[in-house]
C-alpha cells in the first residue's frame, strides 16, 4: 500500500507545475492509476504493473487531448 501511496504523492506532484497540460495530467494519472490497476488484478506482477500503466498512461493521454480541445 505505501508503493501506491509514493506513486500517487509523485503523480500529484507533477500535476501541481504551472506549465502542465491536460494531456500530462492525464498521462501521469491514467499511469498512476492503470499500474495500480494492473498490479492488483495480476497480484503484484511486474509485468501487469508495467502493462497496466502503459495501457493507463495512453488512455489518460487521449482523455487529456479532448479535454484541452474542450478548453479551446
Amino acid at each position: 500500500m505505501t508503493k501506491y501511496l509514493v506513486a500517487l504523492s509523485l503523480a500529484l506532484g507533477l500535476t501541481a507545475c504551472g506549465s502542465t497540460t491536460g494531456e500530462q495530467v492525464g498521462t501521469v494519472g491514467g499511469a498512476v492509476a492503470g499500474g495500480v490497476i494492473g498490479s492488483e488484478m495480476t497480484g503484484g506482477s511486474t509485468l501487469g504493473t508495467v502493462g497496466g500503466a502503459a495501457a493507463g498512461g495512453y488512455i489518460g493521454h487521449q482523455l487529456g487531448e479532448r479535454y484541452e480541445e474542450r478548453r479551446r
